[in-house]
């Protein structure tokens, strides 16, 4: 659990840089927030799972593209979990073939807090 007061003597800075091609970047924004949570409360990061989604300030999960390009880079690294936006779920029926459909386990959130109990065991 994290200290709801941790702000108080915890800076944080994300530096990305300048160069990054805007439509790719927003696509780490759940896996920047998973990273981060799991920085400050010391729970590890699943390793069998891939996820990509753009966040919102209010910690809506948010579509982004490249879903078959992304599901079968996931796959071909020995992932067969990924954690995708609900709002991808088009792309991910129309997409992907059906053995790629069947390999990996897709499951879809529509907020941080829900990919966050996906990517993060309960347990420390």
């Amino acid at each position: 659990m994290l200290d709801p007061d941790f702000h108080r003597d915890t800076d944080v800075h994300l530096h990305v840089h300048s160069a990054e091609v805007p439509k790719e970047g927003a696509s780490a924004g759940v896996t920047m927030a998973a990273a981060l949570v799991s920085a400050f409360t010391r729970r590890p990061v699943r390793t069998d799972v891939a996820m990509t989604g753009e966040i919102t300030l209010g910690g809506q999960v948010l579509p982004v593209g490249g879903i078959a390009e992304k599901v079968l880079a996931a796959h071909r690294g020995g992932l067969a979990r990924v954690l995708l936006p609900r709002q991808n779920r088009t792309q991910v029926d129309e997409d992907l073939g059906d053995s790629l459909r069947r390999a990996v386990e897709v499951d879809y959130v529509t907020r941080v807090d829900e990919l966050l109990e996906l990517a993060l065991p309960a347990h420390a």
